[in-house]
């Protein structure tokens, strides 16, 4: 693979095959084909990892939008309401119109993005596990990819420039370090129990660990279907039995279910941090998603920011002069947003705010559509301002004062633990 040929086509590499990888896959072949800005053209190789331990489960990806968008096709479901329900019971419900939220499995997402780099000339998607991304020895611009196929054997792959989601080994050093954890089932009820025009974001009716906070989650697919799932934030993942005993607990104490199947499992842990993310390793390797920054540190929503990232780096790569600058690494949040979650984070992990009614004064004292920006990054500084005062004030000023004098320690690595796919009933 060449990459710096004279009118030869811009080489990149994309390091897996996740929601971050295949969105800037698929991002620059679009901008390919609409052959914008009369920039370099591109030829892309998305690495993903074989069959295997390295190769993750299933999962779920939400997000909300003012209508359909690049991945229609792949919306499993979509709520035009929303429901936060405190402690108490007394329950807050939103209409964020024109937002929608919406949920995408990885499984039909990765269908459609894979046909749309099938249908492209200078797309292809390689199964490989790669070990070293090194610069090119023989001092070109760009890095050299090092990997081993699935029979195990070496695959070099040159490019002008790498982006790498894999997970990070560990966390950069931080103040406060929380990780949002959860544990799923995908149920089928044996009698119809569920609005499906209304999405449960957050149902505090659950008990409240001694540290940080713990809420129910459900997404109606149907009125007999639905993803349910067991949320906490706090510093510490649970063990699967412990997941399962609050799921139990949930789906029959609080939410009335009766008898119901579980038919698929889902389980994780995202990262919530005020710790800084290093974006580029090297002037030609950068790293997107996760790694890269991407996550929101107080909600622990990514997709919406993998897009925003996906769309800056295919417009930098566009550009004339980009073969002959340093890779794009743009910043997946903004600064305000960065420094407002830093208080949020030190306000919870501290326990100087009550987060159930943190959450849902939120949503009760601020409309919705605002709350929901707020939450993806997209707010104005003046909704910021709105959202700021209607926070308890004084927990959030001592907060902020005291931020600047923490050290940054290093933090642990995330350890989500196994999700196997199982079936059981329930009756």
């Amino acid at each position: 693979m060449r990459s710096d040929a004279e009118g030869a086509p811009l080489a990149l590499v994309i390091i897996g095959g996740g929601a971050a990888g295949l969105s800037l896959a698929d991002c620059l072949v679009r901008h390919d084909q609409a052959g914008a800005g009369g920039g370099p053209r591109f030829d892309v190789t998305v690495v993903e990892a074989p069959e295997g331990p390295l190769r993750p489960a299933a999962r779920t990806w939400c997000f909300w939008d003012d209508g359909p968008g690049a991945y229609e096709e792949a919306v499993t479901a979509q709520w035009s309401r929303l429901r936060i329900t405190g402690p108490n019971g007394e329950s807050v419900e939103a209409v964020p119109a024109p937002l929608r939220y919406r949920m995408l499995r990885s499984t039909s997402f990765e269908e459609l993005v894979h046909a749309r780099l099938a249908a492209h000339p200078r797309a292809r998607v390689l199964r490989a596990t790669v070990g070293r991304v090194r610069a090119r020895p023989d001092g070109r611009p760009g890095a050299r990819v090092h990997a081993d196929d699935p029979a195990g054997l070496p695959l070099v792959l040159d490019a002008r420039y790498v982006f790498d989601s894999r997970p990070p080994a560990g966390l950069p050093p931080a103040r406060t370090v929380l990780l949002q954890h959860f544990r799923g089932w995908f149920v089928r009820t044996d009698r119809p129990c569920f609005d499906t025009g209304r999405a449960d974001l957050m149902d505090f009716r659950v008990p409240q660990p001694a540290h940080g906070l713990a809420f129910g989650y459900v997404l109606p697919l149907a009125p007999d279907r639905a993803l349910i799932e067991y949320t906490e934030f706090s510093r510490h993942p649970l063990s699967v039995p412990a997941y399962e005993h609050a799921l139990r607990a949930y789906t029959r104490e609080v939410l009335g279910l009766g008898g119901f199947t579980v038919e698929d499992v889902e389980q994780g842990a995202i990262p919530m941090t005020d710790g800084r993310f290093p974006r580029r390793a090297a002037p030609a390797h950068v790293r997107i998603g996760t790694a890269g920054g991407a996550t929101r540190p107080a909600t622990g929503y990514t997709f919406t920011a993998v897009q925003r990232q996906s769309r800056a780096i295919a417009a930098a790569l566009g550009r004339p002069a980009a073969p002959r600058r340093p890779a794009p690494a743009p910043a997946p949040h903004r600064r305000r947003a960065l420094a407002m979650d830093a208080v949020l984070l030190r306000a919870l992990d501290t326990g100087r705010i009550d987060g159930p009614r943190f959450f849902t004064d939120l949503f009760r004292r601020t409309p919705a559509e605002q709350v929901l920006r707020f939450l993806d990054g997209a707010s104005t500084p003046f909704e910021d301002l709105r959202i700021g005062l209607r926070c308890p004030v004084g927990p959030m000023l001592r907060s902020a004062a005291e931020l600047p004098l923490l050290p940054r320690r290093a933090a642990p690595g995330i350890r989500p633990g196994p999700a196997p796919d199982t079936r059981e009933d329930h009756r």
